[in-house]
């Protein structure tokens, strides 16, 4: 059950429904909009950074997705593990591709550009005072000084809203597999937790 109440759209100002409008899974499937509804201005703050992160980045949307959903992992965040948005899905992210974040540096159908955001985004997901000069060359293989600012931005975004939403533990619309408790680690590649399409 979540720590803090959502707020259901219909009981949302108009002024937040119509900024929401084009967010669909922020609006539907993800919990956090939901509490932050109760300011609505914060709510608008909130989306509207999300919304002008992805209107201004160059990084392929599949790579933003991976990344996002590896760094829901390491929060336990189970609403962030639960969505695929379909800008994702029509830019080639597929249950295999997610899949293969259970061993991303294994994975056979995940690029070289994919696998170094990934790793970047592990580390800050778990411990950045590791990340180093190599990790930075590491990436400057793949992307520009703009798209290595651009991902980091979007790693601050999923790992400080992917934390906040575990700890309101918004589980509550969920499917099941994400809605149990116990004491083991929730996965978005197992077979039984890949559900929903935002």
């Amino acid at each position: 059950m979540a720590r803090i109440a959502t707020l259901p759209v219909t009981e949302w100002g108009d002024d937040l429904r119509e900024f929401a409008a084009g967010d669909s899974a922020s609006v539907v499937e993800q919990g956090i909009i939901r509490v932050l509804a109760h300011n609505p201005a914060l709510a608008m703050g909130v989306l509207g950074f999300g919304q002008s992160l992805f209107a201004s980045t160059a990084l392929p949307r599949r790579l933003v997705e991976l990344v996002r959903i590896r760094v829901a992992f390491h929060n336990q965040c189970r609403s962030c593990m639960a969505i695929r948005y379909h800008s994702a899905l029509d830019d080639g992210l597929t249950d295999g591709a997610v899949c293969s974040l259970e061993k991303p540096q294994e994975a056979a159908d995940l690029s070289a550009a994919e696998k170094a955001a990934i790793a970047y985004a592990d580390k800050s997901s778990t411990n950045h005072f590791v990340i180093d000069d190599a990790d930075f060359d590491a990436l400057r293989e793949h992307f520009g000084e703009k798209e290595i600012v651009e991902l980091g931005a979007f790693i601050a975004f999923f790992i400080g809203f992917g934390r906040l939403s575990a700890a309101w533990h918004l589980v509550d619309d969920l499917p099941e597999a994400y809605r149990q408790d116990g004491d083991g680690l929730i996965a978005p590649w197992r077979e039984e937790s890949i559900a929903v399409r935002g």
